[in-house]
């Protein structure tokens, strides 16, 4: 240890990260009550299978567009 400067420790320093509101977020939590997880998840079950539809309808018109155009050119 040192006579003429001794060792004196920092205060610490003040971490400040800001909260931002999102209200969507809010949105979400305001609608929570008992059995909710489970409705959303239901929710969520048929828009996805609904996406999952729309892409298939989209894939089948797709390969028949192929098809009727690859028989055209022959």
């Amino acid at each position: 240890m040192s006579v003429l400067f001794p060792k004196v420790n920092k205060p610490r320093e003040w971490d400040y990260r800001p909260i931002y509101y999102d209200p969507e977020k809010e949105a979400r939590l305001a609608r929570l009550h008992h059995g909710s997880f489970r409705e959303e998840h239901e929710k969520n079950m048929a828009t996805q299978q609904a996406r999952n539809k729309t892409k298939l309808v989209f894939w089948i018109a797709l390969l028949v567009l192929a098809l009727a155009l690859y028989l055209f050119l022959r």
